[in-house]
């Protein structure tokens, strides 16, 4: 036992010292694309969610944790830009009905995404490659309208422009931005009164893209080409899912803090069944179970009860049993079975009327009887059951 007390110390002294260590040390940098307006890792866009105002001044911001269907059609979602900038996006045959339909009544769509579904790519005839020379380099782009000088080219670092249209459908779509190798990365379709603006390098709004002059110059710029408007609909479906989708687990595996509790509480508990397991685990011995003899006991009675015919003395005693009931469990007088003893049984125990003055009315009748028939007995002892099963 000595032995196992110093081990455990020794475990206890080790995973203190690992704790405090792990806490200390610098935390590395997170490079993961999630593209999520909470995060504010390099490949988060948190700055472009908090920065929009800017881009868009006097427009309110709303963001929606749905697909595209269920804003447009069931939120009523009329005259407001709708922003989409994920990894990629899946759109149904619903969803791309609507939006088609959102974009004919006048309004803009921008998704940035590096990959845009099995539906959109057909619909379009878009087709999306990557650069790999591109991949570690730093990334020159310029845009292609008159109005915004295009010679002038901006430079994004970290290697996050090295995707673009490799096939597009020339006839219906306008190229707005192009790489240094003239490759198209921004385009735009038309449909009806509304536009559909699509990039294929999402990281360029990212946090590490837009802690950069250019990075910076470049998203507020490509945004700026959505028509201006009292509302923006900021997407984060495609990098957060659905709102239905959160539970307590996901809150602890996001939080780093969380999680190590969570690991430890876990180690722990290990730590005490297995200590508990040594100390206390014994061999359980067979135990035979006692005999029911309740059942036999009341056959014997009941054959005593029936061979003796004491109809008279059994209803007395059920009718004792009844009152001392009454007296014990509901606190109800029964030294007089009066009208006041009845108004006591409906309004306390909730009776019927009717059925609590037949009741009484057949315990005074049996009670006075020296004898008592087979069929009184039974008629007694129904009205006695269903009083226990009304009065429950």
């Amino acid at each position: 036992m000595k032995s196992l007390k110093v081990y455990l110390i020794i475990g206890a002294a080790l995973l203190t010292i690992y704790i405090v260590a792990k806490i200390n040390q610098p935390k590395a940098i997170d490079w993961a694309e999630t593209l999520s307006n909470k995060d504010k890792i390099p490949y988060g866009t948190y700055i472009l969610s908090n920065q929009l105002k800017d881009i868009f001044p006097g427009a309110h911001i709303s963001t929606y944790r749905q697909p595209v269907y269920n804003v447009i059609a069931e939120d009523s979602i009329k005259q407001a830009p709708y922003i989409i900038i994920c990894p990629g996006v899946e759109f149904s045959k619903p969803d791309y009905t609507q939006l088609i339909k959102y974009i004919k009544e006048g309004n803009d769509i921008f998704i940035a995404a590096e990959y845009y579904g099995k539906l959109l790519e057909k619909k379009l005839s878009i087709q999306i490659k990557a650069d790999f020379k591109l991949n570690n380099a730093n990334t020159e782009v310029s845009f292609l309208s008159p109005y915004l000088t295009p010679k002038k080219r901006l430079s994004i670092d970290k290697g996050v422009g090295g995707l673009y249209f490799a096939k597009f459908d020339t006839l219906h779509a306008v190229v707005l931005g192009e790489n240094a190798q003239h490759k198209a990365n921004f385009i735009k379709y038309a449909f009806g009164k509304g536009n559909l603006y699509l990039c294929a390098n999402p990281k360029f709004f990212s946090n590490y893209s837009l802690l950069k002059t250019d990075g910076a110059t470049y998203a507020a710029t490509a945004l700026s080409f959505l028509k201006s408007s009292k509302q923006i609909i900021l997407d984060e479906y495609y990098t957060q899912g659905d709102e239905g989708d959160d539970s307590p687990m996901r809150l602890f595996l996001s939080n780093p803090a969380l999680l190590w509790a969570y690991y430890i509480a876990l180690f722990s508990l290990l730590i005490f069944v297995l200590y508990e397991i040594k100390r206390r685990q014994r061999v359980i011995p067979v135990i035979e179970p006692l005999n029911n003899s309740t059942l036999d006991f009341v056959n014997v009675v009941g054959r005593v009860y029936y061979e003796k015919r004491n109809n008279a003395n059994i209803a007395q005693k059920k009718i004792l049993y009844l009152l001392t009931y009454l007296r014990d469990e509901h606190q109800v007088k029964t030294s007089k079975l009066d009208d006041e003893f009845i108004e006591k049984l409906t309004g306390k125990l909730g009776l019927k009327s009717k059925f609590a003055n037949e009741l009484v009315n057949y315990i005074k009748y049996i009670s006075v009887q020296e004898r008592v028939s087979d069929r009184e007995l039974i008629e007694l002892n129904k009205l006695i059951e269903n009083f226990y099963n009304q009065a429950r």
